[in-house]
């Protein structure tokens, strides 16, 4: 028998990241949206007594009482992924441990833009396939005014990138970027995706995959949430790595998050402070929240979080959350464990499996109140 080594964070053992497996028939992994945004089933799960029933995300609404205040993520999904050919690496200088030289590769190169580094999107984070091959100095051509360099080296398929090309960077990406639907959803983007894989009310651009929680809202059910007495309020959270990179470590706390970047604005935070109940739409609005409350409180503020929720963790914001299924062992599953507990979590997962609910980004989701 092994023993655990102590921990210093929120519990007194280390939590091992394989109490938070369970098992997936991969025919439930959806892989297109529903018709209709609002007809995803939604199992609602009460903390208080342990039960849960089956329920429709258009009866949503019900569950919302005056003094509520939803909270909704309003980034924005741009279109992320790049293709393009490997063009060969630039000259290295003379007296470095290679000799000058010029290296002409070929193949597809992916990258996938995380987050720009400076304002006119020239220089960005970035996760490059394939990634043990691509070295700083070497170049991907996407067109014949548009190509980017490998800057440096961050680890696990990171790198940093820098674009060369006249005009507006944005628009190029834009114009030429695919959808980054996550590797679980096994085929290419379509024209579709552009529009279904965002939310109704995503503004700030900055998203390298999207708060899927918020894509089952449709204008009609905000307006009848309005109508139960609940305000609405939006958090900016940019997802990044932090929120979708896989948990490499055995021990749950030796794990760490990258930093996304998080604001609030002072007509939302007014909004959020005058709330009795603040319900959380997507674990992205749960680590906004929670990152303003360690930051100072409820009010205007913005940032970067690198903040990892799980069980232990003290929520001091979120008073309900609406969450899809996450992976197994993934960061976003603890954090959902966190607040509602990890045997009731994974209880009502494997109901969900049972009752053959759609998982993950363009699935069904849970309530959690």
């Amino acid at each position: 028998m092994t023993s655990r080594k102590p921990c210093f964070r929120y519990i007194e053992v280390c939590m091992d990241l394989a109490e938070f497996d369970y098992d997936l028939p991969e025919e439930l992994i959806a892989q297109e949206t529903l018709p209709d945004r609002a007809a995803s089933r939604m199992l609602v799960v009460d903390r208080s007594s342990g039960q849960w029933q089956d329920r429709r995300f258009r009866e949503l609404p019900q569950f919302l009482r005056p003094g509520d205040c939803l909270i909704l993520n309003d980034s924005r999904v741009f279109p992320a992924r790049l293709f393009g050919q490997r063009a060969g690496l630039h000259a290295l200088p003379v007296g470095k441990k290679n000799p000058a030289r010029h290296e002409y590769l070929t193949g597809v190169a992916e990258v996938l833009l995380l987050r720009p580094l400076d304002n006119q999107g020239l220089e960005w984070e970035a996760l490059v396939h394939p990634g043990r091959k691509m070295p700083v100095g070497e170049r991907v051509r996407f067109a014949a005014d548009l190509e980017l360099e490998v800057t440096a080296r961050r680890g696990f398929g990171e790198r940093t990138v820098r674009f060369h090309a006249p005009g507006d960077i944005f628009a190029a990406i834009e114009r030429i970027g695919h959808v980054p639907l996550p590797p679980y959803i096994r085929r290419q983007d379509e024209p579709a995706d552009r529009e279904r894989y965002q939310t109704i009310f995503a503004r700030e651009r900055g998203s390298a995959a999207a708060p899927t929680a918020g894509l089952h809202f449709t204008p009609e059910v905000i307006e009848r949430c309005r109508v139960r007495g609940a305000e609405i309020a939006f958090v900016t959270l940019h997802v990044g790595l932090g929120t979708f990179q896989p948990l490499r470590a055995a021990h749950v706390e030796e794990n760490r998050l990258h930093t996304e970047l998080f604001r609030i604005t002072e007509e939302n935070a007014a909004r959020i402070s005058a709330a009795r109940r603040l319900v959380a739409v997507g674990t992205t609005s749960v680590r906004a929240l929670e990152s303003a409350m360690r930051a100072g409180g409820l009010r205007e503020s913005s940032g970067e979080t690198g903040i990892f929720i799980y069980p232990g963790f003290e929520f001091r914001a979120t008073g309900a959350m609406l969450t899809n299924f996450h992976l197994p062992r993934s960061s976003l599953l603890l954090l959902v464990s966190a607040f509602a507990g990890k045997e009731l979590t994974l209880a009502a997962y494997r109901h969900a499996v049972e009752m053959r609910y759609r998982f993950f980004s363009y699935g069904d989701c849970m309530l959690i109140i």
